[in-house]
């Protein structure tokens, strides 16, 4: 006879784990630091830069208080220190500076941005602090469509920072937007800057790409997103992204080849034929430039480009080993920048290569700091990508997208390096440091103290993601 009972044999039904209220809190916040990292000149224009950096000060002070309330695990011993080294040299360099206030001023945009980096890839995991890129590209994305649409509908015509209506005489080179969206012409988002522009999509691609890849939720809006982003790329029009684009796909194949290598030395001939190729590549690229950039509708010059690396150069080799003080970027109302390189009616301030700034600011030895940051991050990063995960026996566990992120944007802001200074600010050093510093504190997704108790605070078990 079949009888009751008040006491079943399986467990109790139960809500399945969630995240804390607080963690999504933490994500969120991060998420607002990296808009600011990918998105801070557009602030400068909007605001202007003296509420720009008591934004970033207050935004500091708030993740330094919740780190204190955190306090996640941290290996000292895997610290960023050659990133250190970098910025402690940069603020060394007051004490020689040719304009210590400018020096001052941009030391503590550097030290901000660094401490920023840091704290995210401190309280977040490899699966978060990819989202959270993730959702700051889309906040930048929409923001950029959406700016490019409101200045063609309402204002109709060229606009200047401050939300200023450009007059009829106004050079183009100060516009913040050109009010091209219906016009066809090049697009600069909420940058002003086509360049930046089709920087920043480059990498909203490489991520919302990694994250389809990585089998995310929603899925079908990454496709949506990713269209945006590719067509805000394109409409830029940027030469320097274009390149860009090519040497991240030329990464990315070479990557998903080295993962295939089934013996030690399959890899080899791999390397050397990849090397042949973006050797050759970067050949003809220079060589063949005029035929080039002719055909591309650009100057040969690099849009007058190399009359500024001449013209800093002389500069800075009047002081080869210390350079004449830090200042990223260089600030226009000192009287040794201001009209010393004008563009367009415009004081120049950058020398439109991060190798070529570092050596006229910090010298030789700065530029030897530098490489070591960028030569251990590309090493790093490309070792993250390529080698599977493994910490015990087992052998055949499989690769995870996630890992191609660090790679990717290295390969970009190498590139990118090259003909502009934007690694060294904002979101290139922001990057540099956090992947940097999460390989070396987490170089496996998943696995370690700092992945566990994130996971933990997240409201579910371990996982490692495929």
């Amino acid at each position: 006879m079949a009888m009751y009972t008040s006491h079943p044999v399986s467990a109790l039904p139960t809500a399945p784990p969630r995240e804390t209220t607080g963690h999504l809190l933490l994500r969120a916040w991060c998420v607002f630091v990296l808009v600011l990292a990918l998105g801070g000149v557009a602030v400068v224009d909007a605001i202007g830069p003296t509420a720009t950096g008591v934004v970033a000060v207050g935004s500091a002070i708030v993740s330094a208080t919740v780190w204190a309330v955190v306090r996640p695990p941290i290996a000292a011993r895997r610290l960023p220190f050659l990133a250190f080294g970098y910025v402690a040299w940069a603020g060394l360099s007051i004490l020689w500076s040719a304009w210590p206030a400018a020096s001052v001023l941009t030391w503590l945009l550097l030290a901000v941005t660094t401490f920023q980096a840091l704290f995210v890839g401190a309280v977040l995991t490899w699966r978060d602090v990819v989202g959270a890129v993730a959702s700051a590209a889309k906040w930048v994305v929409a923001a950029s469509l959406l700016f490019e649409l409101a200045v063609a509908l309402i204002v109709r015509g060229p606009l200047l920072p401050g939300f200023v209506r450009a007059a009829g005489d106004e050079d183009p080179i100060r516009f913040w937007s050109g009010g091209n969206l219906f016009a066809g012409g090049p697009l600069r988002g909420i940058f002003g800057n086509a360049d930046l522009l089709g920087a920043v999509m480059l990498v909203a691609i490489a991520v919302f790409a990694i994250r389809f890849a990585a089998h995310a939720p929603r899925r079908t809006l990454l496709w949506g997103w990713t269209a945006v982003a590719a067509f805000l790329f394109v409409r830029a029009a940027s030469i320097t992204a274009v390149v860009a684009a090519a040497f991240v796909v030329l990464v990315l194949a070479t990557v998903l080849v080295m993962r295939t290598a089934r013996r030690p030395g399959e890899r080899t001939r791999w390397y050397a034929l990849y090397a042949f190729l973006g050797i050759g590549g970067g050949a003809v690229l220079w060589f063949a430039r005029d035929a080039i950039f002719g055909a591309l509708g650009r100057g040969a010059d690099l849009t007058g480009r190399e009359g500024v690396w001449a013209d800093v150069l002389a500069r800075a080799d009047q002081h080869p080993f210390l350079g004449w003080g830090f200042s990223t970027p260089w600030i226009a109302s000192e009287p040794l920048i201001d009209g010393w390189i004008v563009d367009r009616g415009q004081t120049v301030v950058q020398a439109h290569s991060m190798w070529l700034d570092a050596y006229f600011q910090l010298g030789g030895i700065g530029v030897v700091l530098l490489a070591l940051v960028f030569l251990a991050y590309v090493w790093r990063s490309w070792f993250f990508a390529v080698d599977r995960p493994r910490w015990d026996l087992r052998a055949d566990r499989p690769y995870s997208p996630l890992t191609l992120l660090p790679t990717l944007i290295g390969a970009l802001l190498v590139v990118q390096g090259l003909t502009d200074s934007a690694p060294l600010l904002l979101w290139g050093w922001t990057f540099v440091v956090l992947f940097g510093a999460k390989i070396k504190q987490s170089p496996l997704i998943g696995v370690g103290p700092a992945e566990q108790s994130m996971a933990i605070e997240r409201g579910e078990f371990l996982r490692r993601e495929s």
